[in-house]
């Protein structure tokens, strides 16, 4: 498997592209009510639901076409670094709530976690 970051080919980076999008549709369905407390549960999960549908539209092919580039274990290594990112961004643009140094460490040790994915076994 290459490299995440040894010379992108299309081929690897539209999976990437697709799962930026994907997590933006996913984390508005999840998120995104916050901000509507008083709607009723029902119809936040329907309208949850019914974005979720697009992220639905963005992952299946984002996984299909990753799957030629990278392994799955990568491919979900890759969609949980992006959802990090995205809900950083979300959080607080949207949400209002700030990030604290403990979330900055936190997030910076997952994604190095994440990094083993990437490198070859030893030996």
């Amino acid at each position: 498997m290459p490299q995440l970051l040894a010379q992108p080919s299309m081929a690897a980076l539209v999976p990437i592209v697709l799962l930026i999008f994907s997590n933006v549709f996913m984390t508005v369905a999840w998120y995104g009510h916050l901000n509507y407390k008083s709607a009723p549960l029902w119809v936040v999960v329907l309208v949850s639901w019914g974005i979720a549908f697009f992220e639905y539209c963005l992952a299946v092919p984002a996984n299909r076409f990753g799957s030629a580039v990278y392994s799955a274990a990568q491919l979900k290594t890759i969609q949980e670094v992006i959802t990090l990112i995205v809900f950083a961004g979300f959080s607080v643009t949207v949400l209002k709530q700030p990030l604290t140094l403990n979330h900055g460490i936190g997030f910076a040790l997952i994604a190095l976690g994440a990094s083993f994915i990437f490198k070859s076994p030893p030996g």
